[in-house]
């Protein structure tokens, strides 16, 4: 599991070990990443350039340290002072002894910048906010061959949240200290930071607010039948999905719910005989479920099928054409309701949920903050759909995804992903549980239909037909799909 702490835990977290040398770990750990790095591209340290960018506070003075200490191994470091007047004097001057350059000229600096091996970005730490300051922009633009790392958060990138709020630099490897941040682990943040690699120092922070599931913990929480199980003891779920006009939803619904472990499904809608010609395991009568899926492609009927949906007393997930009508209705339509809720929209359909003039845009670029909105309004879980996916509930906590691929922006990929959840719910998993899930099992899915690294386009049927393979590659502990990046 990966944990995600805010700016004001880890402070907290720091005073509490006060006195404890934290900064010389966090600087051993980063050097000797930085080391690592330099061997793997040049074969040694010795003779490499280096570049640190260094602005104000501890996060310069860490790159600072570091500096000096790949310096004492041969490396010919230069460091170029963002706010000279409030540079860390401590890793100034350990810089400074090992000979190296320190220059205040930001034209030396971004001829350096364009040649360098290596580049450490501290500039800004995770206390900053917003983008970079006009004397830091042009690193963001400016060309270059070598690997850049950022010292526990990309300069730019809001730690808390992830957003951008305006020019950042974007990282090779992030190496962060202590704990992960959530915007290490959101888009758009973490898209810049790259790979992330986490350096313990001592910290001892309370409960994250954000957490990632990872193989381990997915494996856990997935159901298996045992030998008593029968397809009611496994989960049955109750399919309001589809239409005339969209009969393909309905298909890609069932697909996904029979390959997420379902041990039946029940059908209600227009295209039932296509559902039953494609996939004869289909129940097309009525009778108990475990949970119902509505909306997907249920164009006219909707209305009709969200309100006996909620009138259930099990979860319901709500997607697509559902979430639409729920959205005219407003959150009072959940009020009451004592069986579990989970949404299931993205970025556009989050905006006209929320309501107030937000658009799809703003939603995507501050994803954490609009998904604990939308729970918080609806007073439901809620799994936003992206490039993360974030999972959050009313109380705050969220749980982020990021095992996809850019080859799931495919029709029907979503369908897929409410029959996957709507069978992790059937089976007993409360909805913090089963979306993360989900959404864990869809991202691997999808990369192992696409071939990944490489990758191919892939249809929403191959993602369905994949889930199975990933499930198995999950319960086995392995890694279908190797993961490449410098901070493996």
């Amino acid at each position: 599991m990966r944990l995600a702490h805010t700016v004001a835990q880890v402070r907290a977290a720091e005073a509490e070990l006060a006195g404890q040398p934290l900064m010389d770990r966090a600087v051993a750990g980063l050097a000797a990443t930085c080391a690592r790095l330099l061997t793997r591209r040049r074969g040694r340290v010795y003779g490499s350039r280096v570049l640190v960018l260094a602005g104000s506070g501890d996060n310069g003075g860490d790159a600072l340290f570091a500096g000096a200490r790949l310096a004492r191994r041969g490396a010919a470091v230069t460091a170029v002072l963002l706010s000279p007047e409030r540079a860390h004097q401590g890793g100034l001057a350990a810089l400074r002894a090992t000979g190296s350059q320190v220059t205040t000229d930001q034209e030396v600096g971004l001829a350096d910048f364009r040649r360098a091996d290596l580049i450490l970005d501290g500039i800004v730490g995770i206390g900053g906010s917003g983008g970079l300051r006009p004397a830091a922009e042009p690193y963001a633009r400016e060309p270059r061959r070598g690997v850049l790392v950022a010292v526990d958060l990309p300069s730019g990138v809001d730690a808390d949240t992830g957003e951008v709020g305006g020019t950042a630099l974007r990282a090779d490897l992030t190496v962060t200290f202590g704990t992960h941040k959530p915007g290490l682990l959101i888009d758009p943040g973490a898209e810049y930071a790259g790979p992330v690699q986490l350096v313990p120092i001592g910290l001892r922070p309370p409960a994250a607010p954000v957490e990632a599931l990872q193989h381990a913990e997915l494996a856990a929480l997935l159901p298996r039948p045992g030998a008593e199980s029968d397809k009611y003891r496994r989960g049955v779920v109750g399919v309001l999905a589809g239409s005339e006009r969209y009969p393909g939803a309905a298909l890609l619904v069932v697909a996904g719910a029979l390959h997420g472990g379902a041990g039946a499904i029940r059908y209600q809608g227009r295209p039932a005989e296509e559902v039953v010609r494609r996939h004869p395991e289909v129940l097309l009568t009525t009778g108990r479920v475990q949970s119902w899926v509505v909306g997907p492609g249920s164009g006219d009927d909707t209305a009709e099928a969200l309100d006996d949906a909620l009138a259930s007393e099990v979860p319901v997930l709500v997607d697509a054409d559902a979430l639409t009508e729920l959205a005219r209705r407003g959150p009072r339509e959940l009020a009451g309701r004592r069986a579990p809720t989970l949404l299931t929209p993205h970025a556009g359909e989050a905006a006209r949920l929320l309501g107030g003039g937000v658009t799809a845009d703003q939603v995507a670029a501050a994803r954490l903050r609009h998904a604990r909105a939308l729970a918080d309004r609806y007073g439901a879980t809620v799994l936003l759909k992206g490039s993360t996916t974030v999972v959050a509930r009313p109380d705050g906590t969220a749980r982020v995804n990021s095992t996809g691929t850019a080859w799931l922006a495919t029709a029907g990929s979503g369908d897929v992903l409410a029959g996957l959840a709507g069978a992790l719910l059937a089976a007993g998993l409360p909805p913090f549980d089963a979306a993360p899930a989900a959404a864990y099992l869809h991202g691997l899915a999808g990369r192992l239909a696409a071939g990944e690294p490489q990758g191919a386009p892939i249809s929403a049927s191959e993602l369905a037909a994949a889930l199975p393979a990933a499930w198995r590659d999950v319960a086995q502990g392995g890694q279908a799909v190797p993961r490449k990046g410098l901070g493996d």
